[in-house]
């Protein structure tokens, strides 16, 4: 660390011994992980850089540097600081120093999560998530239902709390992803892609072939009454490619890949591998959470498209087995009945979609503890919360186009 430079108090002698007794103390150091400014017996530590084990011998000759004789507060400022587990190891030893040689320590603003993590542990206090009410037992029916409407209301107030913390936990990872594109991680986008795109192909295919098929068959037996069996082109050709295709798409990818989101990062809330990553300082929702959001974002438009062309060719087939009608006549009057807004409508809620389907998955797998019972339930519980979700997204979608005439 540099030599501190600036004026000195009486208590410190300059470099020949002799003390300095007519100026004021006002000390400024510098080091690649703090910078320590000193006005009397006040101290004022800025941490910076990045405090993790592999840098542990240095954060701690810097810390060793300072000091603390004649200091009465230290204020730490550790808002720069990016600090893992040992870090903040070593920033609650300095602190400890220093209460022993009388310093009165405190931060300016918040202290670091790693630092609040670190106590709890030491104290063995559990995570308040896991906290759970006790309730009185109710002496008579009326009592009981209302306990019950209060217990269901500070349940629910209580985990729209936490899934409002979660929308905003995942909306600062993709911020700062967004300010720092280094912090992407495209192998594991990647690897989602696979995982919930390319693998879902055949599934998707094979629902959205025999949806269009039943549409068609089922339209075209209605339709003979009225001498309008054309009108089956139509039908299927609008049906898919506003509504079906990416609805049964997006309830597919629900089921599959929603839950396979929560029993992964459930399992590892179970492992205590997600606080294994917060001890080395790594984001589990930018790490988790964001890459499974953006490869499902990705993906889902991609399977939308293939179920589309699959659902007008299972149509078309069918066509031509009901109602003998050639391929050139089925894909004339498909283009007729397509507007220039159809095909769009539907793949404009497909990210939508996407969105809803990850964030209910990796809620509930965030949300998952103690046990494996409660892993299970919270599996079943994305795929409920994920459904609903898109559906009830794509009635306020038909509302808004019915609205605006598309």
């Amino acid at each position: 660390m540099a030599e501190p430079t600036g004026s000195a108090s009486p208590a410190i002698a300059d470099r020949n011994g002799r003390p300095r007794l007519h100026r004021t103390r006002h000390d400024h150091s510098v080091d690649p992980f703090l910078s320590a400014q000193r006005d009397a017996a006040q101290l004022r530590v800025a941490l910076c850089g990045h405090w993790r084990a592999a840098h542990f011998d240095d954060i701690e000759s810097a810390l060793n540097s300072l000091e603390l004789t004649g200091v009465r507060r230290a204020t730490i400022e550790s808002g720069a600081a990016e600090m893992d587990l040992a870090g903040a190891w070593l920033l609650r030893e300095f602190m400890r120093r220093a209460d022993q040689a009388g310093v009165e320590v405190g931060f300016a603003g918040a202290d670091p999560p790693m630092l609040r993590l670190l106590s709890r542990c030491l104290a063995g206090e559990a995570p308040d998530e896991t906290r759970e009410v006790h309730w009185i037992a109710p002496a008579t029916a009326v009592e009981e239902a209302v306990e019950d409407i209060g217990r269901r209301t500070v349940h629910g107030v209580r985990d729209a709390r936490v899934a409002l913390r979660f929308l905003g936990e995942v909306t600062l990872g993709l911020g700062r992803i967004l300010l720092h594109p280094s912090r992407l991680r495209p192998i594991s986008i990647a690897r989602h892609i696979y995982d919930t795109g390319i693998t879902a192909v055949p599934i998707v295919a094979l629902i959205a072939f025999l949806i269009s098929v039943i549409l068609a068959y089922l339209g075209e037996g209605e339709l003979r009454q009225y001498g309008a069996t054309i009108l089956v082109v139509d039908l299927v050709t609008i049906g898919v490619l506003r509504e079906l295709g990416v609805l049964l798409t997006a309830i597919i990818l629900a089921g599959r890949s929603g839950s396979a989101f929560a029993a992964e990062i459930g399992a590892m809330q179970l492992n205590e591998e997600v606080d294994a990553l917060e001890t080395i300082g790594v984001d589990p929702v930018e790490a988790l959470v964001v890459p499974r959001l953006l490869g499902l974002t990705i993906a889902l438009p991609l399977l939308t498209l293939v179920a589309d062309l699959i659902g007008l060719a299972g149509g078309g087939v069918l066509c031509h087995v009901l109602l003998d009608m050639p391929t050139a006549q089925y894909l004339h009057r498909a283009q007729g009945a397509i507007a220039s807004t159809t095909f769009w409508v539907g793949i404009i809620k497909a990210p939508i979609f996407a969105g809803l389907i990850a964030m209910a998955g990796c809620f509930n797998g965030m949300c998952v503890r103690e046990s494996s019972r409660e892993l299970g339930r919270r599996t079943t519980l994305a795929v409920v919360q994920a459904i609903f979700c898109v559906i009830l997204a794509d009635a306020l979608f038909a509302v808004l186009f019915l609205r605006l005439n598309i």
